[in-house]
């Protein structure tokens, strides 16, 4: 079974080397870059493989990113209530994936460490005025 899908498999990319539909460039005798997947557990690499290629993002992964931007979106805030009120969002999206976690990281209960950021983006912010 697995020999026929090897056949077919090189069978089609010979055809798309050949048609030049297959572009070599830049990966041609170099080893593939491998998934960073050292946290998933064995038995779920699969799986996790399977939903990334089909276009699923974890919800943690989807409010990292949602944390990303607002973080951006509150660096470059000038308006100083605006940035209030994004800040709070952010408190939000922290305080979700802080339940969706086993253990609770240090960072989100630390007041010290918040108070330190928000002092950053303030100085980044007047010094860019």
């Amino acid at each position: 079974m697995i020999k026929a899908f090897t056949r077919i498999a090189e069978q089609r990319i010979a055809k798309a080397i050949e048609e030049g539909t297959l572009k070599t460039d830049g990966w041609k005798d170099k080893p593939l870059p491998l998934d960073n997947d050292r946290f998933v557990p064995d038995d779920m690499k699969m799986a996790y493989k399977m939903l990334k290629n089909a276009g699923y993002v974890p919800p943690e992964v989807e409010t990292r990113k949602e944390i990303g931007k607002l973080e951006d979106l509150i660096a470059k805030t000038e308006d100083s209530h605006l940035r209030l009120k994004q800040m709070k969002k952010l408190e939000v999206l922290m305080m979700k994936i802080e339940a969706q976690r086993a253990k609770p990281s240090s960072i989100a209960h630390d007041d010290e460490y918040y108070r330190k950021i928000v002092e950053k983006v303030d100085a980044k912010i007047n010094s860019s005025r």
